[in-house]
């Protein structure tokens, strides 16, 4: 039995979106201690609370995990970036805001797969609870949840114009992507309250933190969860300058989200018997499963230049702009720093019969290039493309014991066939996007360098030389009820007693969309979980 030290009902490891709800929910109750852990710091940054900071935060690591893959054989051996969220408020805390719950069809399919209760028809009250939409409530969204979902205050005129010219290319428009019908073009939607960021950690962390019962640890690492047997018991932390044990009387929650969850599972001795012997790793339990069945949007994009300089650039005149524009946001929450770069977009169907879309678009009034990583003179507009719903699945293994370390992510993207054809239609839709008429009022015809749309050939080798993450990697835990499951459809760990995980790992398949409040309703969903556990006794 390891030496504990200070003890808790719960611990919950990763203050991301997930981790944000179970908090909020577990510590409702009085009469239990929840200690929630984050390696990040707090989420009080300028950057996090201004949407146009995104651009900071994704190149930046003070706030990001920073990630890089291993070299990818079919994307000519690049190491893709990956950044993912560190501080309270996760991932959250640094994305493009946008609200988006995927498509029913994709949830009716995780319940067919062995996992009752997870339908549509069971998560839509959840996603409907969460919600306050500035538009109020109706049958399919909530007016009084804590998670604020605006319309964008001040779109770009280039977002706008994006809109006409997808309804020219004969896409339909769509005026709410959460819907009876998500297919079309349209403004997306955002967390955001008076034009400001509107994380999982304000909308459900913030409200909470002097609960007397609410223990929250940033800048704490989790090394490995503890075991009496079988039986997860705790948590090794390390921070400030020590390591220390957490004792958890009733169970220990990862929601370190696709990466760090499998990573911690393996550190801890659950994971593939073989990989953990080669690591040094004593095993408590062989579960093949930890870490396999990765999955992400992998995602492309093309490119134009702004005559007008309507765009958010670095050209002359942009710091006289940024400046004004900074004190229109601090005096009145307006103008352009209110944008979250990725204002507009769409889903679509790239070919007859199919029951869902299945590329989705991202268009930013702005020339992006790396991540934001890389400055690019002038002004422009970007149109990103991914596909939804990619048949090649991945691995997330250690790269060492010590959980410091970055583990070895292994998206193995375009490893099947068919991955590769749904992104050179989904380029060619969206050079049919950028060709349209609504693009001539801003003397955007001087595109930036793009293959022929006609030449096959030519397109795959685009895809393979320039196609990164649209960050919504998932399923590294699947759940699920065969045997290569890592958690049953209650989220419970198999094969070990008094551990779940509640994250985007758990998807069996990715969700056709941003993944964002999907999480969050994955973390809602394993609180009631774990109350009707505790309950039942």
């Amino acid at each position: 039995m390891p030496n504990l030290e200070p003890s808790f009902d719960y611990i919950i490891v990763g203050a991301g979106s997930a981790g944000c709800v179970l908090a909020n929910r577990l510590s409702a109750d009085p009469a239990v201690r929840v200690c929630l852990v984050e390696a990040g710091p707090e989420d009080r940054s300028v950057l996090i609370d201004t949407p146009l900071g995104i651009a900071g935060l994704l190149r930046g690591k003070r706030y990001n995990w920073a990630y890089e893959t291993q070299p990818q054989a079919a994307l000519q051996e690049r190491r893709l970036y990956w950044p993912r969220g560190k501080a309270l408020g996760g991932s959250s805390s640094i994305n493009a805001m946008i609200y988006m719950r995927g498509h029913p069809g994709d949830y009716d399919d995780w319940a067919a797969e062995g996992n009752p209760g997870w339908g549509w028809q069971n998560v839509l009250p959840i996603f409907v609870q969460h919600e306050r939409q500035q538009h109020g409530a109706d049958a399919l969204h909530g007016g009084d949840g804590p998670l604020h979902v605006h319309d964008l205050v001040d779109p770009n005129p280039l977002s706008l114009a994006f809109v006409e010219a997808g309804v020219q290319a004969g896409l339909p428009r769509c005026s709410d992507f959460n819907g009876p019908a998500m297919d079309g073009v349209g403004l997306y939607q955002v967390t955001q309250h008076d034009g400001r960021r509107w994380s999982a950690a304000r909308a459900f962390l913030d409200p909470v933190r002097q609960r007397p019962n609410l223990v929250v640890r940033t800048q704490c690492l989790a090394t490995r969860v503890l075991f009496d047997g079988r039986r997860a018991v705790g948590l090794r932390v390390r921070g400030h300058g020590r390591e220390c044990n957490l004792s958890a009387r009733r169970e220990v929650i990862l929601c370190g989200g696709a990466v760090n969850s499998p990573q911690l599972l393996m550190l801890s001795g659950l994971g593939p018997g073989a990989h953990l012997q080669a690591m040094g790793i004593a095993t408590v339990t062989d579960l093949p499963g930890v870490g396999a069945n990765l999955q992400d949007h992998l995602d492309v994009t093309l490119a134009a230049r702004d005559g007008t300089a309507a765009a958010v650039g670095v050209g002359f005149g942009a710091l006289p702009r940024l400046l004004r524009e900074a004190l229109k946001f601090r005096k009145r929450g307006r103008g352009m720093l209110t944008g979250n770069a990725a204002e507009a977009g769409g889903f679509a169907r790239t070919r007859a019969g199919l029951g869902r879309p299945d590329v989705q678009f991202h268009f930013l009034p702005t020339l992006l290039r790396d991540h934001s990583r890389k400055l690019v003179w002038g002004y422009g507009y970007t149109l990103h493309v991914c596909q939804l719903r990619p048949l090649s699945r991945g691995r997330i293994t250690l790269a060492s014991p010590d959980a410091g370390a970055a583990p070895r992510i292994d998206p193995m993207y375009l490893s099947h066939a068919a991955d590769l054809g749904v992104l050179r239609e989904g380029l060619r839709l969206a050079h049919r996007i950028l060709s349209a008429p609504a693009w001539q009022a801003f003397a955007a015809n001087r595109r930036e360098p793009c293959p022929d749309m006609r030449d096959g050939a030519a397109l795959d080798a685009y895809i393979r030389g320039n196609a990164e993450t649209i960050y919504h990697p998932v399923g590294t835990c699947r759940m699920g009820a065969d045997d290569a499951a890592v958690v049953d459809s209650r989220l419970r760990v198999r094969g070990v007693g008094g551990l779940r995980v509640a994250d985007a790992s758990v998807m069996p398949n990715i969700i056709g969309g941003n993944t964002n409040a999907p999480c969050m309703m994955i973390g809602e969903m394993a609180s009631r979980l774990v109350a009707e556990d505790a309950q039942a006794g």
